[in-house]
């Protein structure tokens, strides 16, 4: 895109915007108001450094170990295909891509990833078989995917389930991966970059800041939400939630979030009509209504949205020197 395109008038409860490249002066304000992340911040998950070293296998090495049996069958492999940008593919993603006899692909992120690849002269010669699914209809129930998945392999087929985003965060790749071991076929997974990581970041809206944020959640709300603790420097990051954005955004308000919490819709990340939605949960359901703002979309909740370079003034002044540890903690005043 070239640039960013105002969609409507900047209000001081909420902005809209075409997502483009972040203004230079923007990002450089907000670098500069914003300590060095360097420091390790307590976060909700933690790794141990020395639990496992880990080494560098090649692609027969991933995944899940043969089972009695398989020798016979082909091979699944589940590839994460990312936000639907080809270039956030990984390289062993790819290489699978390359090897496979079939290609059973999702709607969302997959199709993307395929069309991309052709576009930049990428000849795959695998079969597609399409599964997508749309918003509130699946087309393919996922029990037949499962057994489509099994009976490709059975008949010595290297298959490649191409999933949008990670297979393993809303993707239903583990009940495929034992869909597959109970059928004694040899699985792989590859992982994919999620979009509740990578789209938020299309707006300069990083999960965890250092004085900001120092834990976040992702949760689906293709259903209704249920409530969700912590405050604003807790960062929710909601998938499939457009349908519910009403319903959801009054369950969050009514916690320590509060109504006046900045909230973000970016819709469409890394495709052709990507837009970004500034608000409040008290304000942000009727802005997508007004804006007609439709799946895919990932929310994003919590004081991060100040950072964004498309939040509206009002929103995006944010005292970045507080310790977020403090006790007692007082919110960055609107």
């Amino acid at each position: 895109m070239s640039g960013v395109t105002e969609a409507a008038d900047a209000a001081a409860s909420g902005a809209g915007a075409t997502i483009g490249p972040v203004p230079a002066d923007a990002a450089s304000e907000r670098a500069e108001a914003a300590a060095p992340d360097a420091a390790a911040s307590p976060t909700s998950t933690t790794a141990r450094a020395d639990a496992v070293e880990l080494g560098a296998p090649d692609a027969t090495e991933l995944g899940a170990p043969p089972t009695a049996g398989a020798a016979a069958s082909g091979t699944v492999w589940l590839v994460g295909a990312g936000p639907g940008d080809a270039g956030l593919l990984t390289l062993r993603g790819l290489r699978a891509l390359e090897s496979a006899d079939v290609i059973v692909a999702d709607r969302l992120g997959a199709r993307g990833v395929l069309d991309g690849l052709a576009a930049e002269g990428v000849h795959l010669v695998a079969e597609v078989i399409d599964v997508g699914k749309l918003p509130g209809h699946h087309a393919v129930p996922q029990d037949a995917i499962n057994a489509l998945l099994v009976r490709e392999a059975q008949s010595g087929r290297t298959v490649v389930r191409l999933k949008g985003g990670d297979p393993y965060v809303f993707g239903r790749g583990g009940e495929e991966l034992f869909a597959c071991q109970e059928a004694g076929i040899d699985v792989r997974v590859v992982p994919g970059v999620t979009s509740a990581v990578s789209v938020p970041a299309l707006a300069g809206i990083p999960l965890t800041h250092r004085g900001v944020a120092t834990s976040f959640t992702v949760a689906t709300a293709h259903d209704q939400l249920l409530p969700l603790g912590g405050g604003r420097d807790h960062t929710v990051v909601l998938l499939m939630g457009v349908g519910t954005l009403a319903q959801s955004a009054l369950t969050l308000a009514r916690g320590e979030r509060g109504g006046d919490c900045p909230v973000a819709i970016v819709e469409d990340g890394f495709g052709a009509r990507q837009r970004v939605t500034v608000g409040t949960l008290a304000t942000i359901a009727a802005q997508a209504a007004e804006r007609g703002v439709r799946s895919p979309a990932v929310v994003v909740v919590g004081d991060v949205v100040r950072l964004s370079p498309y939040a509206p003034a009002a929103l995006a002044s944010l005292d970045l020197t507080f310790d977020p540890l403090a006790v007692p903690r007082k919110a960055p005043s609107l």
